[in-house]
């Protein structure tokens, strides 16, 4: 697996899992886990070589 691909998934999963749990809970730099979202689908696209 290239590793800019499983960067961007890792940031992917990881902003979805922030965010998931800013709707439950409010805490201090949710806002952050839309753009770690936003990057990590931009690097898993430049990483998987289709854009």
């Amino acid at each position: 697996m290239n590793r800019t691909l499983g960067l961007g998934l890792g940031l992917t999963t990881g902003g979805l899992a922030g965010y998931l749990l800013g709707i439950a809970v409010a805490y201090p730099g949710r806002s952050l886990s839309v753009t770690l979202v936003m990057i990590g689908i931009a690097l898993a696209a430049i990483g998987s070589g289709k854009t």
